[in-house]
């Protein structure tokens, strides 16, 4: 059996036949039944149900008299006698007003189209009033669930009519919102949509005139003013944030033009740092792929952002550019005319937004990007910030992720690894866009490769190469990369003017640093290998730094990704000597502190600032008297029982000495190359480097006159005996020197 209460009542049976109840006062008890199918009324609910303030003398016959009436107009066992009351025996769906409010609060659940389908389905089951013809009067219950039920039905059409102007539907809703208002003058959601709605569809004066009136109305009946929801949609049509739109937009990402190569991982990395912290900062140094990072990561975000993604761009806003504005613009909402300050602006737009806004390129903006975020993350808690920097934003509650150079292949790689390697991946998948398939065989792999180490990894620099290979080959490419800023030119036109060329891409960096730090960085460009803290105290101290300054200076180049440091670690245990020491200083495992690098364009760059700024001799001069000093230093000590300890040092040292040595030949300073020779020549000797060791030490010999002159050609003679001698007696010259 099937219950209509939402009109006039409707009785069905399981055939179909429809049942009359003859009536008002029968009618009334068939409908307080229906309102809780399946459960027990009792006796006194039904009597306030029926008679109100006005029941008959014997209220017990009189409702047991209607019962035995209903139970004879409808079939065998529909109602059943309980103690205490009465049970209609149907379930909650057999009654349209249950199955209303079930499918109201299933809406309520759910999103989008599904919820107006759902709303939909519940408004069409009324036919008309609840209850209409009861012809109760004088009930207070009776009134109850009328009221309750027309309150229900006004707030399911309410829900419909917002999840549809969500959809983009307003403007077709606005003849049927109209009539609604008229009808509910003072029902302010219902006042607020019909606003939305004529905003949307570009008719704010409309909803201005809407507004007023709705205003008007609830002074003169109430004698309130509109709600503070209400106010603030109206301010938000003043400052024209609704207009016609076709679509709802979930973000302004634009559709990339090239695959992305080599980072799946770090996508997955970064996803789970943004659902774990509000503030994420990718950083790195230029052309790392910080940007392509996030709008990736964004990308796969979307699905999780009920109010999108949205890449605001920096790098077009001087050092006192107006993050704020920039926000606006990127989301759309640049509004009309307003005494409102931008941040406020913004901060009201996106207050209950759960949306991630993407801050693209801080770094010259660094202060006023973290006082962005600041507020923004403190007055928007469902908004998230991903950030790209070439330094982090040091607020609270930040969390990094260094974006690295690409992968490339070990020396030792086979070509089967060579081409797995991500930075090899992407100058091929570049390189195909403008000359066809390269070559797989070892010899063009092993190009590739030399090529994409030298350029450190590094995205645009690889892609930059890639451009080159036009009107050039391969080969070509790989043998001009000394001059690597004038060989990397021609970016995309449409890039960013400092993404066209290397040169520029590190410019950027560079002009965006404190003079100190700029004669750091030109000054570690003497250095080969890395630098210890020591060595840079010594040689990038002078006029301009102090020695003290020095650590400061280095950590905040490494926060503004031009350093990269490698950490501590701890003595082996392997059993020969000098093989422990050459092992323990590739694989980085050696106990002499951290260590400063810089990347090989990095390098050039700031050596080419190093002439520039006539201190080239000057560094040279500081840096081979460290590492000569280093050397003499450990040179009676390598004889000695800690010869492990220092040969392990100067290992680590070993292409510094080389430098030290190659610039001592190239200024013609005889007399400094020989002080280095006769303190390096016992490990070079001890160290595995005899071959080496007999090349610098004769070029040393053959200078001019200078201290210590008479050690390299004997150090000469006995490498050159040595070299020629088996590993036995390699083992025993190495035994006598420890004595």
């Amino acid at each position: 059996m099937r219950i209509a209460i939402l009109g006039p009542l409707e009785i069905r049976a399981h055939d179909g036949g429809s049942i009359e109840l003859p009536g008002a006062r029968l009618r009334a008890l068939m409908i307080a039944l229906a309102l809780e199918p399946g459960r027990v009324v009792p006796k006194s609910k039904l009597v306030d149900w029926i008679w109100g303030e006005q029941p008959p003398a014997d209220t017990a016959n009189a409702l047991q008299a209607l019962i035995s009436r209903l139970r004879r107009a409808l079939p065998d066992g529909s109602i059943e006698v309980q103690p205490g009351g009465y049970r209609l025996t149907v379930t909650p769906g057999d009654v349209d007003a249950v199955r209303f409010e079930q499918l109201v609060q299933q809406a309520r659940n759910g999103q989008g189209a599904q919820q107006v389908r759902l709303l939909r389905a519940a408004l069409d089951l009324w036919r008309g009033s609840v209850v209409q013809d009861a012809g109760v009067t004088e009930s207070e219950a009776f009134d109850a669930v009328v009221t309750r039920f027309e309150g229900l039905r006004l707030a399911a059409l309410e829900d419909r009519y917002e999840a549809e102007i969500l959809l983009g539907a307003g403007q077709e809703l606005i003849a049927e919102l109209t009539e609604s208002v008229a009808r509910h003058p003072l029902r302010e959601r219902l006042v607020a949509a019909l606003m939305r709605a004529l905003g949307a569809a570009g008719r704010a004066n409309e909803a201005m005139v809407v507004y007023q009136r709705a205003r008007d109305g609830l002074a003169d009946a109430l004698g309130v003013d509109p709600s503070p929801e209400l106010s603030a949609l109206h301010v938000a049509l003043l400052r024209g944030e609704f207009g016609a739109k076709e679509q709802p937009r979930e973000t302004n990402l634009r559709a990339e033009l090239t695959t992305f190569v080599g980072r799946q991982g770090d996508i997955a990395a970064v996803r789970e740092l943004v659902a774990a912290h509000r503030l994420t900062t990718l950083s790195g140094p230029g052309g790392s792929g910080k940007t392509r990072l996030a709008t990736e990561t964004a990308r796969t975000l979307l699905d999780d952002l009920p109010d999108g993604a949205w890449l605001v761009e920096l790098a077009p806003l001087g050092t006192r550019g107006d993050l704020a504005q920039a926000a606006l613009t990127a989301l759309g909402l640049r509004g009309g005319a307003t005494d409102a300050e931008p941040m406020d602006r913004l901060i009201t737009a996106i207050r209950e937004r759960e949306t991630l806004l993407i801050l693209d390129n801080c770094e010259h903006l660094i202060e006023a990007a973290a006082a962005f975020a600041h507020r923004v993350l403190g007055e928007c808690r469902r908004v998230r910030i991903l950030a790209t920097s070439r330094e982090p934003l040091g607020i609270t509650g930040e969390a990094l992720w260094q974006v690295e150079p690409l992968a490339l292949p070990a020396e030792a790689a086979d070509p089967g690894e060579i081409a797995a390697a991500p930075a090899v991946q992407l100058l091929r998948d570049r390189a195909r866009a403008v000359r066809g398939e390269l070559e797989t065989d070892a010899a063009t792999l092993s190009t590739m490769a030399r090529v994409c180490r030298a350029l450190d990894g590094m995205p645009l620099a690889i892609e930059l190469a890639a451009t080159r290979l036009r009107t050039m080959s391969l080969d070509q490419l790989a043998h001009r990369l000394d001059d690597r800023f004038r060989l990397l030119t021609g970016g995309s036109r449409t890039a960013l003017p400092r993404h066209r060329t290397l040169r520029a891409a590190v410019d950027w960096s560079w002009e965006l640093l404190s003079d100190a730090e700029r004669t750091v960085l030109r000054r570690l460009s003497v250095f080969s290998g890395g630098v210890s803290l020591d060595a840079a105290e010594r040689v990038c101290a002078g006029d301009a730094v102090e020695q003290w300054e020095v650590l400061e200076l280095l950590t905040t180049l490494t926060e503004k990704s031009l350093l990269r440091t490698t950490g501590d670690c701890t003595q082996g245990t392997r059993g020969n000597a000098a093989d422990d020491c050459a092992q323990d200083a590739r694989d980085g495992t050696a106990d002499n502190g951290p260590r400063y690098r810089v990347l090989e364009t990095i390098k050039q760059y700031a050596g080419e600032r190093l002439e520039q700024a006539g201190e080239a001799e000057l560094a040279r001069r500081a840096h081979l008297a460290y590492f000569t000093e280093l050397a003499a230093t450990a040179e009676p000590r390598v004889r000695r029982g800690e010869q492990r300890e220092w040969l392990v040092t100067l290992e680590i040292e070993h292409d510094n000495i080389a430098v030290a040595m190659r610039g001592a030949h190239a200024a013609d300073d005889a007399a400094g190359a020989i002080r280095l020779a006769a303190a390096a020549g016992w490990f070079w000797w001890l160290g595995e480097h005899r071959a080496d060791g007999i090349e610098r030490l004769t070029a040393t010999a053959r200078g001019r006159g200078g201290h210590g002159g008479g050690t390299a050609p004997g150090f000469v003679a006995a490498m050159e005996r040595t070299s020629q001698g088996s590993r036995a007696q390699s083992v025993r010259a190495r035994s006598a020197a420890r004595r």
